[in-house]
C-alpha cells in the first residue's frame, strides 16, 4: 500500500497453500523466488504455508536450503495461521518470524483493494455481479452446504 500505483502481485508471485499442494508446486514457486532472473524485484508470498503436508514441508525446506545460496537478494514472505505456529514450516522459519498487525485502518485497505480490483470499463462481464463493478468478490456463509 506504500505504492498505490504499483500493480498487485501476479499469479507467479503468490502460492496459496492447501493440504493438497504438491512438492512440485512448492518447488517451482521456490525456484522462481530464489534463482535470480531478469524478472525484476518481485515479492514472492506463500499463503497458509502451515497447511502443507509434512512431506511437502520437509521437501520445501530442503530445496530452500539448497537454493538459498543462489541469491542473497530474494524477497520471500511466508504467511501462516498463528494458531498453527507449531507446524513444520512456521517452526523451521521461526528465526525470521515477524508478528504482523495491519498498520492501516480497514477502510484505507478496502479503498486500496477497490482501486486495484475495479473493472475500468464496465461491460457485460462477470464483474457486474459484484458491488461497484469489482472483478473479485467474497461470498461466505457460516453454514455449510448452502450453495455458495
Amino acid at each position: 500500500m506504500n505504492s498505490p500505483s504499483e500493480p498487485l502481485p501476479t499469479f507467479d508471485e503468490v502460492l496459496l497453500c492447501t493440504p493438497q499442494t504438491s512438492a512440485e508446486q512448492v518447488g517451482l514457486f521456490l525456484r522462481r523466488c530464489l534463482i535470480p532472473c531478469h524478472g525484476g524485484e518481485k515479492i514472492y508470498t506463500m499463503l497458509y504455508a502451515d497447511e502443507l503436508s509434512y512431506d511437502v514441508s520437509c521437501r520445501a525446506e530442503e530445496l530452500f536450503q539448497r537454493l538459498q545460496g543462489y541469491s542473497s537478494t530474494y524477497r520471500l514472505i511466508i504467511l501462516c495461521n498463528c494458531e498453527r505456529e507449531h507446524s513444520y514450516i512456521p517452526s523451521v522459519f521461526s528465526q525470521y518470524k515477524v508478528h504482523m498487525i495491519p498498520q492501516r485502518p480497514l477502510a484505507e485497505i478496502q479503498q486500496y483493494l477497490q482501486h486495484h480490483y475495479r473493472v475500468a470499463q464496465p461491460s457485460s462481464s462477470a464483474a457486474s455481479v459484484f458491488k461497484d463493478n469489482m472483478c473479485v468478490g467474497i461470498v461466505s456463509s457460516k453454514r455449510a452446504g448452502v450453495g455458495k
